[in-house]
């Protein structure tokens, strides 16, 4: 017979053969990291076509924001000069519509362009590269709004002082990259145009009113393009708050 010592030492041996034969717990999931969302000070919007001869020089001011700490220049192509025979390449109606909001929004009888919009509250032509520079100086003066937190596939708005009506939050997608765009017609035929941070979806994810609110992120449309999201008042009210990835 196996003395006190043994047994305890063949129970021991079976209790460890006898753990290594269950399968082990499952790990707890790992929860989604935020990705790396930065606050935006400053929201620079040009409405532009292609067929506008004008438009150039705002487009090349509004460019060289791009890069600069706190600001988000984007470019939305209109539609209303494509009937002088150039269809503007990246031209949307919906762009369009929101550019008419603006006008409601700053009190405008009509849209025009070259059109630059700070942070939905201010706006110039753009094409004074000094006079734009103080427009962007004026237009960040808002004082901060709710954050933005950012996660795989949802977009969280926190709790906040409650806007007069329910914002709107946006998610912005526009191309990072140089495009040069040869223009066969209209007024600027013959050059070639180069466009940045041209934006290709605008997508309307929900409501906020004043507290905390998570809401679902669609998958982009097409690969490369960067992402923001405004938190703005609706019918081209102000830019309450915006961010970037």
């Amino acid at each position: 017979m196996p003395s006190t010592g043994l047994k305890a030492t063949l129970s021991a041996f079976f209790a460890v053969l006898l753990a290594a034969s269950l399968p082990a717990a499952a790990a707890p999931a790992p929860k989604a990291a935020p990705l790396a969302a930065t606050r935006v000070v400053a929201v620079v919007e040009l409405f532009q076509s292609q067929g506008c001869s004008s438009c150039p020089p705002a487009n090349a001011n509004v460019m060289a924001l791009i890069g600069k700490p706190g600001v988000l220049a984007v470019s939305w192509g209109v539609t209303y000069w494509d009937f002088q025979g150039w269809t503007d390449t990246f031209a949307s109606q919906q762009f369009t519509q929101r550019q008419r909001d603006y006008a409601k929004g700053l009190r405008h009888d009509n849209v025009f362009t070259p059109q630059v919009v700070v942070n939905g509250r201010v706006d110039g032509t753009g094409i004074d590269a000094a006079t734009l520079s103080r427009l962007v100086a004026e237009g960040a003066k808002a004082p901060p709004g709710p954050a933005i937190r950012i996660v795989p596939g949802q977009v969280s708005v926190a709790a906040g002082a409650a806007p007069a009506a329910p914002a709107d939050v946006w998610l912005v997608r526009y191309d990072p990259r140089i495009v040069q765009v040869p223009v066969a017609r209209g007024e600027n035929s013959g050059r070639t145009l180069p466009h940045r941070n041209v934006v290709r979806e605008l997508l309307r994810l929900g409501a906020w009113r004043g507290a905390a609110v998570s809401l679902a992120v669609p998958p982009a449309k097409q690969p490369g393009l960067r992402a923001a999201v405004l938190v703005q008042g609706a019918g081209g009210g102000p830019i309450l708050s915006a961010a970037t990835l």
